[in-house]
This record gives C-alpha cells, structure tokens and sequence, in this order.
C-alpha cells in the first residue's frame, strides 16, 4: 500500500479529490482484496489499515459526509466530537455494494420500513361478476401495541443496550467465497436488530410491540372480473415499522360455477333444450341469460349441435367497453313416456315419411294405459 497521510481519506484510497464514484469504488475494491487480515496472517498492521480503508470508504462513497469531509479537510481537522464523522459505530456491512449481488444481503436500517403486503381470497358468484358487487372482508392486521407505544417494554421498566452487539442491531459472519474471506452483516439474533434488550417485556403484546388485530375492509369488486383477477387495495396490508407506510391489501377473485352457463373469458354458453316439432316447423324461443331472457327464432329444420350466438349478451369486459356473446347450443329432447295418441301420431308420421319403426304391441298398449 502506498504511503498516505493516515488522516487524508483520498490518500487512503489512493485517488484524487475529484475522483467519481465509480472510481472510489473500484479503488476500494482493489484495496479490500489485497489488505483483509486473512490474505496477511502474518502482518500485524494489517488490521489498522483495513479499518482505515473500510473508514475511508465509508464516508467518501457517500455524497453527503463526503462533502461534511470535504469541508473540514481531515479527519483530525474535523470540530471536536467527531465532527460530521462522529457515531460511526461498527463499521457495517463494508462489502455490502461488492457482494449483496452474490450472498443476497442487505443492509440492516432501524429507518423507516413499509409494511408488508396481505394476500386474501374472496368467492363470488357469476351474477356478482356480472354486476360488480361490494364486500367486506375481515382482514386480520398487526397493529402498534397501545400499552408500550411499540416498544415492547412494560410501562416502567428499563431498555439497556443489547450486550450481544453492543447496540448496534447488528453481528458481522465471515463467509469464505472464491473471492476470498468476506464479512456480511445480519440483524443480531438476541435482539432482532433492534439493539436493545427489555428487562420486562410488555404484558400486553409480550414483547413484540405489536397486538393481532381485526380489521373490517369494504372490497369493490368491478364488473367483469374472472378467477384469478388480483385487485389491490392500497395501504390495507401490514403496518409500517418506524414510521413507514403501511402495506397493500391484494384479493384474488375465485369465480363460483354456475347452473345454466358456462364462461369463456368474456363470453357465456348455455345449453338450449328444445322439442322434435320446434327443430323440424321451427319456433320463436326464450334463451337465458344473466339479465332478462331473450327471444330467439329457430328455422325449420335445425340439427341438433346448432350453436345460436347471441351478440352482447356474455359477461362486461373487465379492460375496455362493451361485452362477450352468449352461445346457445341446441339439444333435441327425445320424449320417452308417449300417450296412445302421440305415438299413433308419430306412427301416421313414419308411415307418411316411408321410415321403418317399431309398432308398439299389445303388452305396450297396455303398459300405456296404465302408466
């Protein structure tokens, strides 16, 4: 390592005072491989001048205690106190930039922290998904105890710094990498990373200063919506921790069968019963549908299997104007008990059409009579 003033922090890392930060950056990389105390076992001054890198680092990678730096010129000309480089505590997660990429770390904040997001199914019918329907659901939250403020104390008791990590929140690990030996900052495990430790804990929420909660939240469900839509109600999902904002609520939909209709996306099929007269003369019948049944006109002569489409009237478009089809398919009703007269009609039928068929005996006329 070249000779540097031990207080100029550009010395230090070797660069100029109008160095980027890219160029900080890779100075310090350079620098941390080739001076960590496990790559010089045998140097005893390896460690000083890895706290000296690690320090330069950390004030120069950041804008604002760089120009506080800047300011005062050394660290040694800085106001008593520690000046704007006071409290630095443990140096933290020193590879946190190099290596969160690799090991997925990152850095412990006691700063303001969104809550977390609440996932929730809902069931709704398909007259609802036609409509568009409002429901409140019981949405259990975790709410700031009232009794310790969120502390998670008993009112009176005494908070000490964790002895565990001296009150930082945190506990530095060595990893061992292709790379190297590199350190990786957690939260402590005797505090949860708060840095504190109760002497007695709440009797309300035990400790965690939070308490379960219910909560009821109106959910408005649009026209439209299919199993499977995931809608998003702002701020309804966890509390924020220190301060920062709450979580969103997300419902995802399940549409329940339906009894006459199947759904395509947008568009609804149903199943069309119709007699062996109305298919041969044809007819004028009423088709179903999730509003009032519409009217449709059968030709003669209309096969079994015949799909009628019934334009707008299917299921509201969730994205966009407008609706799906409504898909009627014919299926031809085969009568299986006959009166005497309507198989004597249909015998005169097959008779006139030249269409072989059964007679029916005399133990089947008797059968009809009695049936």
């Amino acid at each position: 390592m070249p000779a540097e003033d031990s207080r100029d922090l550009y010395a230090i890392l070797g660069v100029s005072r109008d160095a980027s930060q890219e160029e900080i950056k890779k100075a310090y990389r350079k620098l941390v491989r080739k001076h960590h105390p496990d790559a010089n076992p045998g140097d005893p001054g390896a460690e000083e001048r890895f706290k000296k890198i690690n320090l330069a680092y950390e004030v120069l990678q950041d804008p604002q205690k760089r120009a506080a730096y800047d300011r005062y010129g050394t660290i040694g000309d800085a106001p008593p106190g520690g000046g704007p480089f006071g409290g630095f505590g443990p140096f933290g997660d020193i590879f946190g930039d190099l290596f969160d990429s690799f090991f997925g770390h990152g850095h412990a904040s006691g700063g303001p922290t969104r809550g977390e997001n609440l996932e929730m199914n809902l069931s709704i019918t398909l007259g609802e998904a036609f409509k568009g329907v409002s429901r409140e659901i019981i949405v259990p939250k975790l709410e700031t105890c009232a009794r310790c403020g969120g502390s998670g104390a008993e009112p009176g008791s005494e908070v000490r710094s964790c002895p565990f990590c001296h009150g930082s929140g945190q506990v530095e690990t060595q990893q061992r990498t292709p790379f190297g030996t590199f350190v990786s900052v957690s939260p402590c495990p005797e505090c949860g990373g708060t840095g504190r430790k109760i002497e007695k804990t709440c009797s309300n929420c035990g400790g965690s200063g939070k308490v379960r909660t219910k909560q009821t939240v109106e959910v408005k469900i649009p026209r439209g919506v299919d199993t499977g839509t995931r809608l998003r109600i702002a701020g309804e999902g966890r509390e924020g921790v220190h301060g920062g904002p709450p979580g969103d609520l997300f419902i995802t939909v399940k549409v329940e069968g339906h009894p006459l209709f199947e759904r395509d996306r947008d568009d609804l099929h149903t199943r069309l019963d119709l007699q062996f007269p109305q298919v041969v003369l044809g007819a004028s019948v009423e088709v179903p549908t999730l509003e009032e049944p519409e009217t449709i006109d059968i030709p003669p002569g209309t096969p079994g299997g015949k799909t009628f489409r019934v334009r707008g009237k299917g299921m509201p478009r969730l994205r966009g104007s407008g609706r799906g089809d409504l898909y009627a398919h014919v299926f031809i009703g085969v009568p299986k008990n006959l009166s005497e007269k309507e198989r004597a009609l249909i015998e005169a039928l097959a008779q006139e059409m030249g269409v072989p068929v059964q007679p029916a005996g005399l133990l089947d006329r008797f059968k009809q009579l009695f049936s």
